[in-house]
């Protein structure tokens, strides 16, 4: 009986992080078919529901919190995102600094 509420459990996890993740794309989305705001609010808008989204994916589909045992997997994938985003961001300013140059 243990094995089948642990699985009703997961189950259920994973219908409320697929449905979370349905609305957030349905979010970002009507943002921008809707012409109601500006560009730097809808920008703002799907920036914050990406934010959001990445979390919910994070939690309920690759099970990881704040809980003890899970920090070693979340501070693994924070540096990972840290050498994503200065390889990225160090790209750009480089290739802007170039732009600039032959200007």
């Amino acid at each position: 009986m243990n094995h089948r509420m642990e699985y009703r459990r997961e189950l259920r996890s994973y219908l409320v992080g697929f449905g979370l993740a349905i609305a957030l794309s349905a979010i970002a989305f009507a943002c921008v078919a809707w012409d109601g705001w500006t560009r730097a609010t809808d920008l703002w808008v799907i920036a914050v529901t990406a934010i959001v989204q990445m979390i919910v994916h994070l939690r309920y589909f690759l099970h990881i919190d704040l809980s003890k045992s899970k920090r070693d997997d979340l501070q693994l994938i924070l540096f990972s995102l840290l050498v994503i985003v200065l390889m990225v961001g160090g790209t750009i300013w480089i290739l802007e600094n170039q732009r600039d140059r032959m200007m």
